[in-house]
């Protein structure tokens, strides 16, 4: 498959801070990969670097074929980029948001407006083309600033945590004009924090700390957890927490909310000492079952054991 995106030993510092680290990897034609960590993991510094704004300390990267440092307008010329705070013009209706960007990108009078009418039925935001984006829903806005960014027909969108705070059926909807966008070739390259998005995605990458652990298909990034994880309910998760973390170690024990997660190997049996622990210490469970992992869980389990994980799940 040809490469779209194309990173080789990307570096970036601020200062002593090292916001990316090192970082290779490669994003084939009309495939959407996703890139999932923590706050402060660098998935936005990765975004600003592909997309030309900023340079890196060291290394390179290709987008479309130029070079993001030496042919950055021509990167810009062939993307789309939805920052976490697209920059919607919440005085100005959806229709004037639009038009402001074609003139922006020097998209050509000519078939402009049939252009943008096919972009609002696209996003089913025709009926609100005269609203002030500043009077649209999460959802509706988010849209809106996925227009904007299409409106100059790129090769290549990359959104950082698009969905990120949007109610689960403006997430439905929005993904489904990614689908949409996919078959028609887009290359997409999004951070996001839901593990059902990251699901689907053709290729996920897993980052902390400005460096990728791993990256390759979900269910094959999902094999690199090892144990499997078992929920505990129970009407003081803090205090089971504490209390299993001590009796199974720091690594195999962790808290989401009001559910405890605990990794084993053998996790039969490993209820069975759940149960004798908890009951022993006087805290009632509300339920306990094997669950799928979740992206915490799994990352949890990478950092872990990343000195025995290979670096890509799809090499």
């Amino acid at each position: 498959m040809k490469e779209t995106i194309r990173v080789e030993n990307l570096t970036k510092k601020f200062g002593s801070f090292t916001a990316l680290d090192d970082l290779t990897l490669s994003v084939n034609a009309g495939e959407i990969f996703g890139i999932v960590g923590p706050d402060g993991a660098g998935k936005s510094t990765l975004m600003r670097l592909l997309t030309a704004i900023m340079d890196p300390t060291s290394g390179e990267a290709w987008v479309s074929g130029h070079h993001v440092v030496r042919e950055a307008e021509a990167v810009k010329e062939n993307i789309g980029y939805m920052s976490q705070r697209f920059g919607l013009y919440e005085d100005l209706s959806v229709m004037e948001n639009i038009r402001f960007y074609a003139d922006i990108y020097s998209v050509p009078r000519k078939r402009r407006d049939e252009k943008i009418a096919r972009l609002l039925s696209f996003s089913k935001l025709t009926p609100f083309k005269k609203r002030l984006a500043g009077n649209l829903s999460g959802g509706m806005k988010q849209k809106l600033g996925l227009v904007c960014a299409l409106i100059h027909t790129p090769k290549v969108l990359f959104l950082d945590e698009p969905t990120n705070g949007v109610d689960p059926v403006s997430r439905r909807e929005f993904w489904y004009i990614l689908d949409q966008l996919l078959r028609r070739n887009v290359t997409i390259f999004l951070s996001t924090a839901y593990l059902d998005e990251a699901e689907r995605c053709h290729r996920i990458g897993l980052f902390h700390k400005g460096r990728l652990l791993t990256s390759g298909p979900p269910h094959d990034v999902k094999k690199l957890m090892r144990g499997s994880i078992i929920q505990v309910r129970t009407l003081q998760p803090r205090k089971a927490f504490h209390l299993l973390r001590n009796r199974r170690g720091a690594e195999w024990v962790n808290l989401f909310g009001d559910r405890v997660h605990v990794v084993s190997e053998h996790p039969e049996e490993t209820i069975g000492e759940i149960e004798a622990d908890l009951g022993s210490s006087g805290i009632q469970t509300l339920g306990i079952r094997i669950m799928e992992p979740g992206l915490e869980d799994i990352f949890i389990s990478v950092l872990a054991n990343e000195k025995r994980v290979p670096a890509h799940a799809d090499r």
